[in-house]
Formats: C-alpha cells, structure tokens, sequence
C-alpha cells in the first residue's frame, strides 16, 4: 500500500480550518505556511498491525531496562551533576510526557534507532513551554498549539527563552509570573548553558516541575544506550530477563561506542554503518558511513568516546503520486510514550540522509494500521 495507494491525501484546507478555528488559534495556519510549508505530508503511511503491536512491546523492554537498579547504578555516576539531583524521601521526579522511540521499517524488518526524551509536559498550576528564542524556531507553531492547550484547560502559559526566567525567594519566575512546571523544548539537556541558570537552579532544588529532565535524559537518551541495547552480553550482566533481551536484540541495530583504538575497524566497515553524537539531536552532525570524509572522520574519532556507530537500517519507502523516482520518500516512524505505554504513532516522510521538513511532500505523516 506504500508503493500504491495515492486514494488517501492530506485536505490542505480542512487543515487550516482546525488550526485556525477548532484549535481556537486565529492565523496559525499562516504561521504553518510560512514558517514550515513542509511539517505536514502530502499522504499517510500504512503499518501492520503486527508491527504496531512490536513497537509498544520494544517501548515496554526499554522501560523495563531503565527500572532496573542496576541500570541507574551504571548509568547515573557518569552523568552530569544535573542527572544525579537529591529527592527528599518520597519525591518522585515527573515521568515525562512524549518520550520518542524512532524506528526504521523495511522489507518487513522493524528497528529502534534510537529514543529520546525532547517532548513532554505535564499540566500542574502554571506552566511555562522554554525554548531558545522560541519565537525564531522552526516549529514555533507547534509551542502555540501547546500553549492554546494549556489555557483552555484554565492554566495561565507563556512561551520563553530560558533567560527570560528568574530564579528568587525560592522560586522560578517570568515577570511577575511564579512557574510550577516548565515544558522543556531545550538541547541544552543538562540545563549546562549560562542561559538555563534560573531553570538549572529550580530543577537542582526542585522547586518547579521540569519535563523532560536532566535525569531522563542520562537514563533514556545518550544513544551510547543503544550499545547496551544491543549487547547480550551487557544486558545478561544488568540482570535483564531472557524474553526482554530477545526483543531488544532482534529489533535494536548492533551500535558501538565510538573509540580511537577501534578507529581502523570502524572506518573499514564504515559504508554498513551511521554515526551519530551520543548527546545528538536532530540528525546533526551524523552521518552516513558512506557519506564519510577523512576530515569528518578524523574529528569524530578526535572526540574518544562521544559517537556511537550503528548499523545501518534502513528506513521505509513511501511512494508518492505519481510515480517517479522524484516522488520516492523515505520514511521513519515515531511512538509517542508516557509510562510504558504508547500513546499514539507517526511517521516522518523525507528525502536525503536524514529526516529534515524540507522536502515537498514530506513531514509528518498519520499512520493507517492495516491487518498483516
């Protein structure tokens, strides 16, 4: 159904109509067209049920790992201060809201490829969405979305740079404004950055709710996971159950950490590899094995330790109307997760190396379940 079915479009206009009326946010829509022509696909994407039904299985074996004792015991040492925070008896840090599960379909082979944390929230007293100069973002519309979401709920919301909070008599503030829970859009993961101090300080002595956070990140989203994922050996020592490490190694690409020792191995076999930053987001700055230069490699290997290799996966194909090798996309898909379960799934169309909206036709895609 990929390669022929064009009966199903998206309804352009039927789009801009939710997002201006029914969503309750006049000329969003225009922002849409402005900011991102491409976010939205031209058609859907169809998905087995059967590999639907996987993917929530592998959503439940990552938790699984990250609930063992074991695995923050491993993990947490070698974090950041900001991932190792002190909770007073009884405190429990926020689960987390949109948790990201990335995977490549093809030829009937489902893979993770990796997880990440960058989407979450939560809907307490008052909240703010942060991001760097959110108004300059390229899904800036997605932030009013969220923001019109908040308030028809009866909570008070603003969208601010990280800088524009203060932290003061024990509180995280914007203006005149106290903030409970801050809806974390930042790259600056470990809240590192001179303009997080306010957020950095608030999450240090918990006085605002902060999804995602640091912590979530160490424990779900430094792709140097996957290594683990994908190692028998590791998971056996972490006390991972036998059914549990069957899924994962059938579905989690074999990933390396990426050490200068190992350099000569690694660039060989590269054309059957991607590399990616352990702390990476957005496909920057990884690469294809076979799209590799010496110069590019040579800074990769420079930085001991902070890439992971992957083997290669290859992602889905969705073949557009008409027929064309122009009109050819690649697609990955994307579960949306809270507390082990899915919640919904998406896929990202795209052409090139990585996912992109930049490409006429592609962006985010509805899934249509089919029966096999």
């Amino acid at each position: 159904m990929n390669e022929d079915c064009h009966c199903i479009s998206l309804d352009t206009d039927a789009l801009a109509r939710a997002l201006d009326t029914e969503l309750g946010t006049p000329g969003l829509a225009a922002v849409v067209r402005e900011r991102c022509p491409f976010v939205f696909a031209a058609q859907p994407v169809f998905v087995a049920t059967r590999h639907l039904q996987r993917m929530a299985a592998v959503v439940q074996a990552i938790e699984s790992v990250v609930a063992l004792p074991a695995w923050r015991e491993a993990v947490l040492p070698g974090a950041p201060d900001t991932a190792r925070v002190s909770l007073a008896p009884g405190q429990r840090l926020p689960r987390g809201v949109f948790f990201g599960h990335d995977f490549h379909l093809d030829q009937g082979q489902l893979r993770l490829i990796e997880v990440n944390t960058n989407a979450g929230g939560a809907l307490l007293n008052a909240v703010a969405i942060v991001d760097e100069a959110p108004e300059t973002q390229y899904l800036h519309a997605e932030f009013l979305l969220f923001q019109r979401l908040f308030e028809r709920h009866g909570l008070h919301a603003v969208i601010a740079d990280p800088d524009a909070l203060d932290w003061r008599s024990g509180r995280l503030w914007h203006g005149d404004t106290a903030i409970d829970l801050v809806y974390n859009r930042l790259t600056d993961f470990y809240l590192e950055q001179p303009g997080s101090a306010a957020l950095r300080q608030a999450w240090m002595t918990q006085t605002a709710a902060i999804t995602p956070h640091p912590q979530a990140h160490a424990l779900y989203a430094d792709k140097r996971h996957l290594a683990v994922f994908s190692d028998e050996a590791a998971l056996v020592q972490l006390g991972v159950p036998e059914a549990v490490r069957a899924l994962l190694l059938a579905h989690v690409p074999r990933t390396e950490v990426v050490l200068r020792s190992h350099a000569a191995r690694l660039w060989a076999a590269r054309r059957g590899l991607f590399f990616k930053p352990a702390g990476g987001y957005g496909s920057r700055a990884a690469w294809r094995g076979d799209k590799l230069t010496r110069r590019v490699w040579e800074e990769i290997t420079a930085q001991d330790g902070a890439y992971v290799a992957q083997t290669l996966a290859p992602p889905g194909q969705r073949q557009l109307q008409p027929a064309s090798a122009d009109h050819s996309m690649k697609f990955d898909l994307r579960t949306y997760a809270y507390d082990r379960q899915v919640q919904w799934v998406a896929a990202r169309l795209y052409q090139g190396q990585t996912t992109n909206f930049r490409t006429a036709g592609g962006g985010f895609a509805p899934v249509y379940s089919t029966c096999c």
